[in-house]
């Protein structure tokens, strides 16, 4: 009985002497989505108004809300030339954008197991574009600039909770979040905007 006594009192104290499961320290995201460019008349050369848009991002958690990170981007659309003599649309046409991000995020986590986290963010931007016109050349340059952006993360760890575990044990993944995002970007050259607003879905891994 005595024995039994001894048990019940070194139980909680065995419990509160097991080391904490280890705070995430980095994020890795994988997106893509729709680039709308500032520039004028967008939609005359390439038929659309929106480019397609994919990156990824690295990020490393100075706190468990604050993260400094890099980001790389490549933006491209397809169209028509315009003639520079007769004003009329021509040979194909092929506009490529590589942004390079580094910037600074606040997430609104304040619990491992909430399921909604905002977060906000921005910092400066390396445009790098290239486009490619047939039978009138190629010009391409790059443009400094910023970015801001902003969105929520859906934890998809409660969503499987057997998956998550898994991935937990075999590649040292702590969260899994889906993310929606919204981003503003500016960057000028030779008085041409070459920024614009970017909506964005990505899958975030924190470990």
């Amino acid at each position: 009985m005595r024995r039994f006594v001894w048990l019940l009192l070194l139980c909680p104290a065995l419990v509160l002497a097991q080391p904490a499961e280890p705070s995430p320290r980095w994020s890795l995201e994988l997106k893509g989505g729709r680039f709308y460019p500032d520039v004028e008349e967008w939609s005359r050369f390439y038929g659309q108004d929106y480019a397609t848009q994919f990156g990824v991002a690295l990020a490393y958690k100075v706190h468990r809300r604050w993260e400094l990170g890099l980001a790389g981007e490549r933006i491209k659309d397809e169209g028509r030339a315009l003639a520079p003599t007769q004003g009329i649309l021509t040979g194909n046409v092929t506009y490529e954008l590589f942004p390079l991000h580094a910037y600074l995020l606040w997430r609104g986590v304040f619990s491992e197991e909430q399921w909604l986290v905002p977060y906000l963010g921005g910092g400066w931007t390396r445009m790098n574009y290239r486009q490619s016109i047939e039978n009138q050349g190629r010009a391409e340059g790059a443009a400094d600039g910023y970015h801001l952006r902003g969105g929520v993360q859906l934890l998809l760890d409660r969503i499987d909770p057997s998956a998550a575990r898994r991935a937990a044990r075999s590649m040292g993944v702590h969260n899994t979040y889906f993310t929606l995002e919204a981003m503003q970007t500016s960057a000028e050259k030779g008085g041409v905007e070459l920024g614009g607003v970017s909506y964005l879905l990505g899958v975030l891994f924190e470990f």
